[in-house]
């Protein structure tokens, strides 16, 4: 699984709306990468938020989507204590957000880590872990497997 940086942790977003936190992850991940624009990256996940929601419930929310000309797989992370409403399917705000982009070319990985990242956002332990964490390392942790 692709490494989460320490330079694309958001630990207290500030977004109040859906598009708004998916703007802010867009905004660190395009600082990040340095190759696209955050209008660029927030179109991806805008894209994808179209198919369906990727709110997951249970406080969790995973935007994702695929880009031509990425290099690698990049993700971000992202907590909101006040929580927001991501149309998740238990209609409860998500406060652990992990954004996935991914090279268009590269579908079977894409597929791998969206799932193992799923799989670590399932425990409530690691949930609880992520919310009460101040420690960037501890947060890189939980999802090094």
């Amino acid at each position: 699984m692709p490494r989460l940086l320490h330079d694309a942790m958001l630990l207290n977003m500030k977004a109040a709306t859906k598009e708004a936190a998916l703007r802010e992850l867009a905004g660190v991940a395009a600082t990040v990468c340095g190759r696209f624009t955050e209008a660029t990256l927030l179109h991806a996940l805008m894209e994808r938020e179209a198919v369906g929601s990727t709110g997951l419930g249970n406080g969790v929310a995973i935007p994702h989507g695929k880009l031509e000309g990425l290099d690698e797989i990049l993700l971000c992370f992202g907590r909101s204590k006040t929580g927001i409403d991501f149309d998740a399917i238990d209609n409860r705000p998500a406060h652990l957000f992990v954004m996935l982009l991914s090279p268009a070319s590269k579908a079977g990985e894409y597929l791998k880590t969206l799932a193992m990242v799923s799989k670590i956002l399932k425990q409530p332990g690691n949930r609880q872990r992520l919310l009460d964490s101040t420690s960037r390392d501890e947060i890189a942790a939980i999802f090094a497997t």
